[in-house]
């Protein structure tokens, strides 16, 4: 069932295509012009048949069709300017028609497709109106009038040459009257009246004279003639006797000549026939002999070929064969290793562009942090008019955090109990509990040395460090803090205080 269905599937396609294919061939009748025009080879605009048929091949191309029909044109020409500056009227019929030529049916498909009789026969007026005045401008009223041949083809040369440009040709001219409205024309039959008038009148006087002469001789060539003809009449009865003796001998000699060379031929024809027949003999008995070499060749010969060729078709196979499936194990490991290094080389180039977008990220995010900061600073530079007032105003806001560090030197001090000895007022009046208390408020680190540390420079209106305080404010607080340590053990103090809760 199923290989009917196809069967009859195949059938069906096989019908439309036939019919497709039956649709688009256009046959082209003898008075028409095929034009295939669209995608067509050879670089041309359109392909242009008179007569057969073409295959249109569907949607890349078209086609349609030029009438051959001939087109009669009425050209009434008037006032046409001769050489001789006269306005002569030549009305005149014309027939065109589209021209068969290979390059110009190829200028008439490129023109006219498309337009009607109408169109064309307008087209071809204004064509021959023109070059009928150039031609009439270059001939004088005499040749216009007396050599209508030499017009005629003037005409046709100038206007055949313009109508091939656009695809047509020139099938027939036929000038009427020539008038002109100055009667130059007129007065030239006028002329050529009155000289064949005179001309006659001359001609039928010499036909008389000439009759009159004529008479004369007439008569006496009769008389010379007759006595001619009688003695001429003798004179023939005499040589026809003669003659017909003389007839009588040849035609028995040419008769037993005949007869002789009818006998020779016939023997000369039998022995050729003999010798024909041998030669025929001969060459049969040589095509007999070529036959049975040909039957004993294919009888023998031949198989042996066959079997040999066989034989080597049959290795032939077997190595292609083999050689297949090699090539086949050698493509299908090829493939498997390329396959290995493609996903290697990708996932190396996966790796590569991860590493590298990650690189541009951190420096886009960089150059943006940097890029604010320079435009922050540049726009505080700006607002404090200068870079003095932004570094005011810096230090302004680090205030703060440069009191905070200096607070957090001893802020985290755990003391649980402190012993202090004071033995009275030293030399400079203060007491070992004042010294002790100077000491601990002079390691606070100064706030000039916390800036400088980080890399700031301190105004002028804050103050300045005295150098000679810090150089000795660490042997100050050694001083300070020596009578504790060096104080000799169970050493009674003068005064004892004790300072809790620090």
């Amino acid at each position: 069932m199923d290989i009917i269905i196809g069967l009859v599937a195949v059938i069906a396609v096989f019908f439309i295509t036939l019919t497709a294919v039956a649709m688009r061939y256009r046959r082209c009748p003898s008075d028409k012009i095929l034009v295939v025009y669209g995608k067509v080879s050879g670089g041309e605009s359109a392909h242009c048949h008179h007569g057969g048929a073409a295959f249109v091949w569907p949607v890349i191309q078209d086609y349609q069709y030029l009438d051959l029909t001939p087109l009669p044109i009425d050209i009434r020409l008037e006032g046409a300017l001769s050489k001789q500056n006269i306005r002569v009227n030549t009305p005149s019929t014309f027939t065109v028609g589209i021209s068969t030529e290979p390059g110009v049916m190829q200028n008439a498909a490129e023109r006219m497709l498309g337009l009607n009789m109408e169109h064309i026969k307008e087209l071809a007026k204004d064509i021959i109106f023109g070059q009928m005045r150039v031609v009439i401008a270059t001939m004088d009223i005499e040749e216009i009038n007396a050599d209508r041949d030499k017009l005629i083809q003037n005409i046709s040369m100038g206007v055949e040459v313009e109508l091939k440009k656009v695809g047509l040709r020139l099938i027939n001219v036929n000038v009427q009257d020539i008038t002109d409205a100055s009667g130059y024309i007129d007065a030239l039959g006028q002329e050529a009246a009155s000289k064949a008038i005179a001309e006659a009148k001359i001609k039928v006087a010499q036909a008389d004279r000439d009759g009159e002469i004529g008479a004369a001789g007439m008569q006496r060539d009769k008389r010379v003639s007759v006595a001619g003809a009688n003695a001429e009449a003798t004179q023939g009865e005499n040589t026809a006797l003669v003659d017909i003796a003389n007839s009588d001998a040849q035609r028995r000699s040419s008769q037993a000549e005949a007869e002789r060379l009818a006998m020779a031929a016939e023997k000369v024809a039998e022995a050729k026939v003999l010798e024909e027949a041998y030669v025929s003999e001969q060459a049969a008995e040589k095509q007999r002999a070529e036959r049975d070499k040909a039957t004993q060749y294919a009888n023998s010969v031949v198989p042996a070929q066959v079997a040999k060729e066989r034989l080597l078709v049959d290795a032939d196979a077997e190595a292609e064969q083999t050689r297949r499936i090699q090539q086949g194990k050698a493509d299908a490991v090829r493939t498997e290793k390329q396959a290995e290094a493609d996903g290697i080389v990708f996932v190396k180039e996966a790796e590569a562009n991860g590493l590298k977008a990650k690189f541009f990220a951190e420096a886009e995010g960089a150059q943006a942090v940097l890029a604010g900061k320079a435009k922050g600073f540049d726009d505080l530079i700006k607002a404090c008019m200068g870079p003095g007032g932004a570094q005011q105003m810096l230090v302004t806001e680090l205030l703060p955090q440069l009191v905070r560090e200096q607070v957090q030197a001893i802020a985290n001090l755990k003391i649980d109990k402190i012993t202090v000895w004071d033995s009275g007022k030293g030399a400079d009046g203060k007491t070992s509990t004042a010294n002790f208390l100077s000491g601990m408020a002079g390691a606070v680190p100064p706030l000039h040395e916390i800036a400088k540390n980080v890399g700031v420079e301190l105004p002028a209106y804050l103050g300045k460090l005295d150098e000679a305080s810090v150089s000795s404010s660490a042997p100050a607080k050694a001083k300070a803090a020596a009578p504790e340590e060096n104080s000799p053990q169970g050493a009674p103090p003068e005064t004892g205080y004790d300072i809790e809760g620090i």
